[in-house]
């Protein structure tokens, strides 16, 4: 009975130790028949929230009845300066199209209209990477039918994908 007990009680102090992961993930698909680019980022509502609280207002809070209405402006002006992309060589602006909550993510949803053919996209995304040092943002690209991931880190910050 006592070796029982053991072998049921160790894994739980196993889990006890587990670390969180840092993690985004932003999916970008080109719409060619749309010539529109779209982006939707995945990033979590508390990871967000601490750093809109450090760098810009210390009682925001998202996700809740009491979000403010600047709470879409601090995530625009964020994610305009931590996501910088190029197609074709050419320095490209998206537009902030709004966000909503699943659950523990906030989706962030972007958009660069007029993109009449893709055949290089560079993006450099350092969404977190001042607030966790071990952040990981995976990029997944379906552009003119073909699918690329990649996964960027504070030391590897932008990727350069050939679409010719």
């Amino acid at each position: 009975m006592k070796c029982l007990l053991i072998l049921l009680v160790i894994p739980l102090f196993a889990f006890t130790a587990i670390h969180k992961y840092y993690i985004s993930v932003t999916q970008i698909d080109y719409l060619q028949n749309k010539q529109s680019v779209q982006i939707t980022t995945r990033i979590f509502i508390d990871d967000l929230e601490k750093l809109l609280r450090e760098r810009y207002d210390e009682s925001i809070t998202l996700a809740g009845n009491d979000e403010l209405p600047a709470a879409d402006l601090y995530i625009e002006r964020y994610l305009n300066e931590k996501i910088k992309i190029k197609i074709n060589n050419k320095e490209t602006a998206f537009s902030f199209i709004g966000k909503e909550y699943d659950v523990d993510l906030v989706k962030c949803y972007l958009e660069i209209e007029g993109v009449k053919k893709i055949e290089s996209f560079e993006i450099s995304n350092e969404v977190l990477f001042d607030l966790f040092s071990d952040q990981q943002n995976i990029i997944k690209t379906k552009i003119n039918s073909k699918q690329k991931s990649i996964i960027l880190i504070p030391q590897n910050r932008s990727v350069l994908l050939k679409f010719n």
